[in-house]
């Protein structure tokens, strides 16, 4: 990828970061499903650990995937598509600092315009690391990133790893902003009042992740809360694979194929996968 072409995208996500309106940032599980999602006019994108996990024939878990299958994919997503891309980086790929920091180079070189680090341990007994580590872990992520545009999305994950508190999670999101972080981000939260208090407890932008239950906010709603980025997470690799085994399922106990008629033609299918504005790269 060209240096002027790279800063682009870099500068369009910041940009998008510094708007008074929330954006969408959905997750592409790859090359095929990030042209779609360009060709439907959405302005960046990011990747999901679990929409690949799932494309791999194995469970989204902490450890199921290694740094270079991440990283890889996420190569080929930003190959494919003219749009900023932000990764999602679990843990950073091990409990040190320079672990994250490692992830972080990394991730710059192929190309990514930002990409998250987790405070989750992916340890059952003791889920979350502690205070202290978490906020050293984000800060090795931020030096990493040196003087490059590259945006770091601090993520808190209490509520994920059944510990809803509150007032340690708003702790630890005002520390990794203090330590450097451009974004941060709470998932699992239970509703929009939380979201608003999240929103009003730190400057940075914040990230809210749809699609992980029915519970249901629109985007202007969101946006009026104080989000400034919505993702979905792993919800459109799910959508999408609810479907295939909905189809199956028909084939298989009823012997007939009615969900043809709702399937993209082939020729729609063709176009999808083609970038709108390759020729102006």
């Amino acid at each position: 990828m060209g240096t002027e072409s790279h800063q682009r995208k870099q500068d369009q996500f910041d940009q998008l970061h510094r708007a008074s309106q929330a954006f969408l940032m959905p997750n592409a599980w790859d090359a095929g499903t990030a042209l779609v999602l360009e060709n439907l006019g959405f302005q960046a994108l990011a990747t999901t650990s679990a929409g690949l996990a799932f494309s791999m024939g194995i469970r989204d878990s902490s450890g199921a995937l290694t740094r270079d299958h991440v990283l890889q994919n996420a190569r080929a997503i930003v190959d494919a598509t003219s749009l900023p891309v932000s990764a999602d980086l679990e843990d950073g790929f091990g409990a040190s600092p320079d672990a994250c920091a490692q992830t972080i180079r990394e991730a710059i070189e192929i190309g990514l315009c930002g990409g998250s680090i987790e405070d989750a341990t992916g340890n059952p007994a003791d889920p979350i690391y502690a205070f202290d580590k978490a906020v050293e872990r984000v800060r090795a992520a931020v030096d990493a990133k040196a003087k490059t545009g590259f945006l770091i999305t601090a993520r808190a994950e209490n509520f994920i790893h059944g510990r809803p508190d509150l007032k340690d999670t708003i702790r630890r999101l005002q520390a990794f902003e203090d330590a450097g972080a451009d974004v941060v981000y709470a998932p699992g939260l239970p509703d929009l009042a939380t979201v608003r208090q999240i929103c009003k407890s730190v400057s940075v932008p914040v990230n809210v992740v749809v699609g992980l239950s029915a519970t249901s906010y629109s985007v202007d709603d969101l946006s009026a809360a104080g989000v400034r980025r919505i993702s979905t997470g792993g919800s459109l690799a799910r959508a999408a694979l609810g479907e295939m085994i909905r189809a199956a399922q028909e084939l298989k106990e009823c012997g007939t194929y009615s969900y043809a008629a709702d399937a993209i033609s082939d020729a729609d299918a063709a176009r999808q996968m083609r970038a709108p504005t390759r020729a102006a790269r």
